[in-house]
């Protein structure tokens, strides 16, 4: 595998990004990769080595370069848990679009990228990222996930939800059962705006599992059975749309 953190000069500054794939056989279809609220992190970086070990080339971006260099919670003492809402509550929809065509720039100078097959996908605040990226390039995004994303279909004129009809890819929504940041009236008016658009997606509850449930750092939330499934999940969706 060869991986690099490199710059990418986007219309706001310089931000940072983890970048995975084989070390041959390319060039591979691409994967965005967007980071929770915690930070981007060595344990994301692990998750993204899992999607390119399969053959694809993966861009996990710092999110939050716009007020910090790097920024990871400390999530055994909670100690900067305010930090992390501060930086959350200023990164927006539109500022990740912006931040995508950063991105989409590199993959296309990549030699080991193949930068006309793209899906993405987003945890908990980059759920709605991942599919508001889907809805805003949808010549380009094949396909989208989202798992245990939060403010998927709000009242607000940039909700992931009111991209869905002009979204070309497929789109999948993972949901955990017990999830006091997307309650099910949440979800359920996802799936409602999926059957209305008519974009090819499907929302999959998770029984039994709460927030976080995927990442194995995560003590007393993280379910393995369930984490496994989610992992199938999105390897077939990338499989079945990239390759």
């Amino acid at each position: 595998m060869i991986e690099s953190e490199i710059p990418l000069t986007t219309a706001d500054g310089t931000m940072s990004a983890f970048t995975t794939h084989p070390d041959e056989g390319g060039p591979f279809p691409v994967v965005f990769f967007y980071m929770d609220a915690p930070g981007k992190r060595e344990e994301l970086h692990d998750m993204a080595r899992r999607i390119a070990t399969t053959g694809y080339y993966v861009v996990l971006p710092n999110l939050y370069y716009r007020w910090e260099e790097a920024f990871e919670l400390d999530f055994e003492t909670g100690a900067n848990r305010d930090e992390m809402f501060s930086l959350m509550n200023k990164l927006s929809n539109a500022m990740v679009v912006s931040d995508t065509q950063a991105m989409i720039d590199h993959v296309e100078q990549a030699d080991a990228a193949d930068a006309s097959r793209v899906g993405c996908v987003g945890y908990c605040m980059s759920g709605p990222f991942s599919l508001v990226v889907a809805g805003a390039y949808p010549e380009r995004v094949r396909c989208a996930a989202s798992v245990y994303g939060v403010r998927l279909a709000v009242d607000a004129d940039d909700s992931p939800h009111h991209g869905f009809g002009r979204t070309t890819g497929e789109l999948y929504v993972a949901a955990a059962e017990t999830d006091e940041y997307a309650p099910p009236e949440m979800i359920e008016r996802v799936e409602r705006a999926i059957a209305d658009s008519g974009v090819n997606g499907r929302v999959e509850w998770y029984p039994g599992t709460h927030h976080g449930f995927a990442f194995p750092t995560r003590g007393g939330v993280f379910d393995k059975p369930a984490a496994e499934r989610h992992w199938a999940r999105l390897h077939s969706l990338f499989d079945r749309n990239l390759r």
